[in-house]
């Protein structure tokens, strides 16, 4: 029998996926505020549109990684599945807001007709993603799914999530039996909710790269900074990577080598999660960094190297920003090439290349390496 190549079905990429998540509608208005002010002809959608998702959905199914890829049907979440990450009352919040007719949560953050029921199933599509992993049906799932859910905390909304899917699929590997989960989130901003989930907790070790954006409000009390390691037994399992705004390609592959790679290995965990947001690319309108498909692919890569030498490849995928409607899905199919560890890409890079100088975030990360042999337990330990 031949040997076994990323082109055979073992090393396909089951996505997880349920068109009723194009449901949630965010409305439109001056960017992500809804708000009309009255002397604009034209209003733009929500960033956080169905649009950027059926790009996403259309490039899986009819881009040239297509061969690559098994599509298995979403679900809704039971609403004592959330409670695993989310308390009771916050979800009765939700419940009610829905019940209501809808309702703003935070700035930016509108839960209107329709969006609960997505919510719903974008969490219950990530539990399964994990449940197929977890069972042994496949080593890949990638729950492409929408709102999103990083920034969701255990008691609130934040920047556009409802439901911390990522969380919640956390939670379930451990329920299930792992000692360990990683998670590396590479969303442009601080995966904050998943943070403050496991924020107490040696079992999660939650790594975020993202631009220094600091806090945004009560919604969004963290600051994503590098002393923000956790508390308690989880001190030191809380790595955030705020890098220089406008990194790129090879500052982001320069802390996953020197930072990310070092402490998923220290730590040894059963299961990888990756967080992807495809608005930390070079044209994203909620962003300011510099990632091009090359460098997606990159980071893919290298994530994928990681579970196998940790995981026995077993790896879940988890959707979160991305809001250039066209870019991010190039993005997308450029990771999930990483993912696979294809030789030659599939696409060309419409934009191709993006100028960038790697100084200063080569700086930043040293800096920051610094500060985690200094103050993390785990990592100064032989």
């Amino acid at each position: 029998m031949a040997a076994l190549t990323a082109t055979a079905p073992a090393d396909r990429i089951h996505v997880f996926w349920h068109e009723g998540m194009l449901n949630h509608d965010s409305g439109h208005g001056v960017f992500d505020t809804g708000m009309d002010p009255g002397f604009l002809d034209v209003l733009e959608k929500h960033p956080e549109n169905s649009d950027r998702i059926k790009n996403m959905v259309s490039i899986l199914k009819r881009g040239p990684i297509s061969p690559y890829i098994s599509w298995v049907p979403g679900r809704p979440s039971l609403l004592s599945e959330l409670l695993s990450f989310h308390s009771p009352e916050y979800i009765n919040e939700l419940v009610e807001a829905d019940r209501d007719g809808g309702k703003m949560l935070c700035t930016g953050t509108f839960l209107n007709p329709g969006s609960w029921d997505a919510s719903l199933l974008a969490a219950g599509t990530t539990l399964s993603a994990m449940r197929h992993v977890l069972d042994g049906h496949g080593k890949i799932s990638y729950a492409l799914v929408r709102p999103p859910g990083h920034h969701a905390q255990p008691t609130q909304a934040d920047g556009y999530c409802f439901l911390n899917n990522a969380g919640l699929a956390v939670q379930l590997a451990l329920n299930s039996g792992c000692a360990k989960v990683a998670v590396v989130d590479i969303d442009v901003h601080y995966g904050n909710g998943t943070a403050e989930g496991f924020y107490r907790s040696d079992k999660v070790l939650t790594i975020s790269l993202h631009m220094n954006h600091g806090s945004w409000g009560p919604s969004h009390p963290q600051t994503g900074s590098v002393d923000e390691l956790g508390e308690g037994e989880g001190l030191g399992y809380n790595l955030n990577i705020p890098l220089p705004n406008g990194t790129g390609d090879q500052g982001y592959g320069h802390a996953m080598t020197e930072l990310v790679v070092p402490a998923v290995g220290k730590f040894e965990p059963e299961m990888i999660v990756l967080v992807i947001g495809q608005d930390s690319s070079a044209f994203d309108p909620n962003g300011r960094q510099c990632l091009t498909m090359e460098g997606y692919k990159e980071i893919g890569r290298m994530v994928r190297g990681l579970a196998d030498r940790h995981c026995r490849g077993r790896l879940l995928i988890v959707q979160e920003g991305g809001y250039h409607v066209t870019y991010s899905a190039y993005c997308l199919h450029a990771t999930l090439e990483g993912v696979l560890n294809l030789p030659v890409s599939l696409l060309s890079d419409p934009i191709a290349y993006y100028p960038e100088d790697k100084a200063f975030a080569i700086e930043v990360i040293k800096s920051i390496k610094k500060f985690q042999k200094d103050n993390v337990p785990f990592l100064i330990q032989d």
